[in-house]
């Protein structure tokens, strides 16, 4: 029998990575009445339902009981969206066995860091909608089922592929996600994302420190390199991005984050796998394609790579 959601009704909405963004979404859109369910891994034992325990930025708290779906076709078979919050390494695997249960007419929204696993995915959609986001707002998990938002920002969201998700359910969304945004043309947005993360998430891990140690003059010319070879190969790309606005937000997401640790820091510290293929190995790869070099953005993954295979992954 399918998970029941709000009012006994089965979850039209499912969420597909129960990490802190995933659970961050679960909350704003449980609190906006939508039915809202957590898709569980296989073979995870878990209960039909469970307690998200949600802590705001006022320190508000909220308890919400979450249905866990299965992936098995009952369980998804009806949903209209489902959004895909694993790491970027993860997403292809994590959808590829979802999607021949999912309706031909579910809309996918991914938010995850970095780019590529959507080229991937593209030939195996059958002609189900893809929407790409990304978002910006803080959250950390502090246990299994407990999240506390440490920080507002940004969601962007865009058609990327196939039908484009309907004006209710982007009504939806932007309305449960505070300071969200539609945009026509998503692609720059990520890549001014891309751009964020190129710089912060592998300095932050190799340099072992916070965000906010990288406004120190030191690091500077890292800084600009790094979005140099970036601006360069984005143009390559037919994405034009100005060095000045970029810079900017770079500035600004230091020192609104100043007090943080990067993820790719964080994963690196309890030896899991980095994204860091899906960051400045995304920005490899298609410098490649085009025969540009980028060596500030190689030396940073080579670096990476080597303190990735140290901690054992």
């Amino acid at each position: 029998m399918a998970a029941q959601g709000v009012n006994g009704n089965p979850p039209r909405i499912a969420i597909l990575g129960a990490g802190a963004v995933g659970q961050l979404l679960c909350h704003q859109l449980t609190q906006a009445g939508a039915r809202v369910g957590l898709i569980a891994r296989p073979g995870s034992g878990q209960a039909d339902r469970v307690t998200l325990d949600f802590t705001s930025l006022d320190n508000s708290r909220y308890q919400h009981s979450v249905a866990l779906l299965p992936q098995d076709a009952d369980a998804v078979k009806d949903l209209d969206l489902l959004l895909v919050c694993v790491k970027a390494y993860q997403v292809v695997d994590a959808l590829t066995p979802l999607l021949p249960r999912l309706a031909a007419d579910c809309q996918l929204v991914l938010m995850h860091n970095g780019m590529g696993p959507y080229l991937t995915l593209l030939p195996k959609l059958a002609g189900r909608g893809l929407t790409l986001a990304t978002t910006s707002q803080g959250a950390l998990r502090q246990g299994q089922w407990q999240v506390t938002q440490t920080g507002p920002g940004l969601t962007q969201l865009g058609w990327i592929h196939g039908p484009v998700m309907s004006e209710q359910h982007r009504a939806l969304l932007l309305g449960a996600i505070p300071d969200s945004q539609w945009c026509e043309a998503i692609l720059p947005a990520l890549w001014q994302k891309l751009a964020v993360n190129a710089v912060i998430n592998p300095l932050t891990a190799i340099y072992e420190c916070r965000n906010g140690e990288l406004r120190r003059e030191s690091f500077r010319p890292l800084r600009e390199s790094v979005l140099q070879e970036l601006i360069q190969v984005a143009a390559a790309d037919g994405i034009a991005l100005d060095a000045h606005a970029l810079g900017e937000r770079l500035a600004s997401v230091i020192a609104l984050t100043a007090n943080n640790y990067s993820s790719m820091h964080q994963d690196l510290a309890h030896g899991r796998r980095t994204e860091i293929e899906e960051i400045n190995g995304f920005i490899l790869s298609r410098a490649a394609l085009h025969g540009i070099a980028a060596p500030t953005n190689l030396r940073l993954y080579r670096e990476i790579k080597r303190l990735q295979a140290l901690s054992g992954q």
